[in-house]
Order: structure tokens, then sequence, then C-alpha cells
């Protein structure tokens, strides 16, 4: 209702309020110094930071109730910067894909590429992104499609019986060498749970030795450590006591399912852009991950269980925040800023709930290869 998102928006402001007095703190300034801002989120923020409605949003055809780049004043949105500070909206693209990825397109100038490239933010929604050029094209005259996927939050360790985020004393890395388990935890701190990175890792692994089936399900007796049967089969990651880890960590039958869902929710994404363009994968030439979740992936274990398409791990660049680099783009270049008005109006979104092809490619995404 409306009271609740006033509420919401109050919140926001202080939270946006509080990390610019933090950020400022780092270099010896104050917030109050503040003269221009530039914000970019997903869709749904940013309506919400400006205390536009949202309903829609969750509603087919998901239109967002402004698109175009905004400008506003900071004290309109209650922040104590200078008096009269401005604070810069870049554009949105539709309902799910938003200025964030906008400001990432801008960032790793995709909208310029020459070679067939994919950019994805990788979150619990991942937008996606094909850039269609070629040597023969200008920039201007190459296609530009957008997508977005429900990968769900399972890359940022929820829905994982013992998921969390990237903290010290996540597992972020495993392998299984020679039957053994082997890990590293954030700040090599005692291990307490298990990041994004280290369920795909597992994922990947338990697939390569033989644990699981294309299907997901644990074969009995395909390691030691496997326990349990059918949806309640388990992997003991650590047990009790290791390195002074508190419990047992263990990934499930369900554990293994939540990544099926998230990589094949992104694999099918890919493969609808590609078919809406004509391309075929092998003629993908760039992979650009970025993402908090993308910083840290390891690619190859994203490849092992499928999330992309089959190439070769050279033509993947991970790139981090591309978010807050295009916004740093955007902040200092009035420049940037008319360029991501032409990426969003150039941008030919795609609606995956509605495509033809779909289901069907999402269903075959699932299996592990």
């Amino acid at each position: 209702g409306e009271t609740q998102a006033q509420e919401l928006q109050r919140v926001l402001a202080g939270g946006l309020d509080d990390l610019a007095r933090k950020l400022c703190a780092r270099v010896g300034r104050e917030s109050a110094e503040i003269v221009e801002a530039v914000l970019v989120g997903n869709t749904c923020m940013h309506h919400l930071v400006l205390g536009l409605p949202v309903a829609q949003l969750g509603l087919a055809p998901y239109v967002p109730a402004l698109a175009d780049s905004y400008d506003l004043k900071a004290r309109e949105l209650g922040l104590c910067f200078v008096p009269g500070a401005n604070v810069h909206f870049l554009p949105n693209i539709a309902g799910f894909v938003g200025a964030d990825h906008v400001a990432m397109l801008l960032a790793t100038r995709m909208h310029e590429a020459r070679e067939i490239t994919v950019g994805l933010d990788i979150g619990t929604n991942t937008e996606i992104s094909l850039a269609v050029g070629g040597p023969a094209l200008s920039a201007a005259e190459g296609r530009l499609l957008s997508c977005s996927c429900a990968s769900g939050p399972a890359f940022e360790g929820a829905h994982i019986h013992d998921g969390m985020r990237a903290a010290p004393g996540a597992v972020e890395w495993v392998r299984l060498v020679d039957g053994r388990v082997e890990y590293q935890t954030i700040d090599s701190a005692p291990p307490v749970g298990i990041c994004g990175s280290g369920v795909l890792d597992s994922v990947a692994e338990l697939r390569r030795v033989g644990v699981l089936e294309a299907n997901g399900a644990m074969k009995p007796g395909s390691h030691p450590r496997v326990r349990g049967e059918g949806a309640r089969s388990e992997f003991l990651l650590v047990p009790a006591g290791e390195r002074g880890a508190p419990r047992d960590l263990v990934i499930t039958r369900k554990d293994v399912n939540e990544i099926q869902l998230a990589k094949g929710a992104i694999r099918a994404g890919i493969e609808v852009l590609l078919s809406e363009a004509g391309l075929e994968a092998e003629q993908i030439e760039r992979v650009v991950v970025a993402g908090a979740f993308g910083t840290y992936l390891d690619i190859g274990s994203a490849l092992a269980v499928g999330m992309f398409p089959p190439l070769a791990r050279e033509r993947f660049v991970q790139v981090g925040n591309g978010a807050g680099m295009g916004a740093k783009l955007a902040l200092v270049s009035r420049r940037c800023r008319a360029v991501t008005e032409e990426i969003a109006s150039r941008v030919e979104y795609v609606e995956l709930t509605t495509h033809p092809r779909f289901v069907e490619v999402y269903m075959n995404a699932l299996m592990l290869p």
C-alpha cells in the first residue's frame, strides 16, 4: 500500500544517506559537500526511491512507470547533500531490466561491440544482453537484445541447506581430489556455511566424479560421504569439528536442484536471445560476466554445470561491479549520460515468460552435462 511504500522510501533514503556519509569519511570529506550524485539499481528499487508505483512491475507486461533518465534535487529524496544538489537517475529498459544493467552496458562498452558478445549481471534476477556487431557493421548498426531471468537467490547462498552470504567462514572453493574433499573458506576462517561459489563448485565437482546423475540425483554408494537416498540424499562436505566447523556442512539433493533451476534459467535466457538473433552458441566471441556473484564465480564450474554454452575459457571476462563502474562514468561525464539514453533506446527487450521457445529451452537447460 501507499503507507508501506512511503516507509520503504524513507528507509532507502536513510540508507543512501548513511552510505554517502561513510563513503565521504573515507576521503576525509562530508556528505553535506556532495553537489551531484548518480543512482542506478533495478527498476523496482528505482521506483521505490522515487516514490513511483510498483504494483504494475509484478503484472504482465511489467511496464515501468518511468523509463527515461530523470533528475531531481537531493532534498526531494530526503538526502542531506549540498542545498540544491542534483541526483541523476539513469534510464530503465523494462520492468526487470533496470538502470543498473544500462550502467553495466555503458561500462563494458557492449553497445560498441563489433564482436558477438554476451553480457550478464548475475544476481537473484540475472540480466542478460546480446550484442550483435561484426566488422562490416558500425556499432550503431548492430543489434542489442536484452532479457531478464529469475535465476533465484541460490548463488547468494539463499534456499541452500547450509548456505550463507559471502562472509568470513563461508566455503567458497571446493575440489574433489582422489576421493578427498579440498576446500577454502573466506579469510581462512572456521567453516560455518557455504556461499554461492562454494555450492556451484560442489555441484560441478560432484557431477565430474560421478556422484550426480544428469538429472541431479545422487547415486547411492558413489562416494563414502553420500548419505541417505532419493530426495533425502546429501553429501557431507565438511564434518563437524573439521577446522573448527561447529556442525556438519552438507550439499543436499534440494541444493543441487536449486543450482539446476538457477543455472537453467541463465542458460535458457542466453539461448533465447541467440535464437532471436538467428545465431548459434559457438558464434559467441566474448562473454562479459558482472555482478557481485559474477566476480567470484569460477567460470570452469559454471561451464561444467552448463550455465554457459561450452565455449573456450579465454572468451570469458569477469568485470566485477559493472553497474558501479557505469554509474561513476555517468557521474563525471554528460556524454556518458547521453550514451545511456542511446543504449536504452536501442535495446530490443525480450520477455522470456511469453517467449514460445522458453519453456522447452529451459527444461533442457536444467540437466547437468
